[in-house]
């Protein structure tokens, strides 16, 4: 498969968010973590922009590990690539027996090559198996969560993490269709979304399968229950004056990542202190106002990034032991 085709979204402020805590005199031998490898993007600008810094590279799709691989080759032992979720990244440190980290970059949701490759089942555009798994070697695929689980947990999954408003409506629908024969492909699901929904509700927002497709992949990742671990274990990982970048795709993601920032941006003293004591100070600066968007011309050039918000924020203190 062709990497050229793989634009790594909003790459320059990404660099320039993080480039403080990379370059001298911030550290003279740098570690930066990419926890989301994909095809190596980020990660080979990364190295290209921060001649001092290691990285360490994470991945729990082992197809991914092995073309950013032969991408990241160049850097030699510069870049360490490990296969594992990014709520593991302590637990790799650990490993490596590396106490601190300079930067950490997170870019989340589906990757390109996830997208790209058909019979990955990611995308609704193709007929595909229903899969969705980003590391095949473990846990169950998307039909099995269609066939298998009780309509009501199918409408909360469709609801919490698709936004769908029609989640009852597609629900009964696959169940009504499940009886007569199990699901395995994703033309299938995507045939009886557009056949359930209202008129009204198919001339909105793309494809109208989008949003269950959404739900079904951040299910059978586990991706939000992941993120709420990784997001506070990447922040414990950074040194003091080191900084986290995280690109998100929609508000689930985006808002889990701004709760955790702002937590660590306040501080935490009782109310009517004359003096806030050390302990009790933000352990966070934001680097971004909000969350920022791509630019026009970057969606121009790739669409992917349409969706995409990025949050920064900079180690300022320890945690009190």
């Amino acid at each position: 498969m062709s990497q050229t085709r793989h634009v790594p979204v909003m790459l320059q402020r990404c660099l320039d968010l993080l480039a403080p805590a990379l370059q001298a005199p911030a550290h003279p031998e740098p570690v930066v973590v990419d926890c989301t490898l994909g095809l190596g993007g980020h990660s080979e600008a990364l190295l290209a922009a921060f001649p001092a810094a290691r990285l360490i590279g994470l991945d729990r799709d082992k197809e991914a590990l092995r073309l950013s691989g032969e991408r990241l080759a160049p850097y030699g032992d510069r870049a360490t690539l490990v296969h594992a979720v990014y709520d593991e990244l302590p637990d790799v440190l650990a490993r490596l027996r590396i106490p601190r980290v300079q930067g950490v970059l997170f870019d989340l949701g589906v990757s390109s090559m996830q997208l790209d490759e058909a019979d990955r089942g990611f995308a609704y555009a193709q007929d595909a198996p229903l899969d969705m798994r980003m590391d095949q070697t473990t846990g169950i695929g998307a039909a099995e969560v269609l066939n298998t689980y009780p309509p009501g947990e199918l409408v909360r999954i469709l609801r919490a993490y698709g936004e769908e408003k029609q989640a009852k409506r597609i629900v009964s629908a696959v169940v009504r269709e499940r009886e007569k024969e199990p699901f395995s492909n994703s033309a299938r699901l995507v045939e009886l979304i557009r056949d359930s929904l209202p008129q009204a509700a198919k001339r909105t927002g793309g494809n109208p399968a989008k949003r269950t497709f959404q739900a079904l992949r951040i299910e059978v990742n586990g991706e939000l229950g992941v993120l709420e671990r990784a997001i506070p274990a990447a922040v414990g990982t950074l040194a003091v004056g080191g900084r986290i970048a995280v690109l998100s795709y929609h508000s689930l993601e985006d808002r889990l990542v701004k709760q955790v920032f702002a937590a660590g941006a306040a501080n935490t003293a009782p109310p009517g202190l004359p003096v806030v004591p050390e302990r009790y100070q933000p352990r966070l600066k934001l680097l971004t106002r909000g969350a920022e968007l791509p630019t026009e011309e970057e969606v121009a050039q790739n669409r992917r990034a349409a969706p995409a918000r990025l949050r920064g924020a900079q180690r300022v203190r320890e945690e009190e032991r």
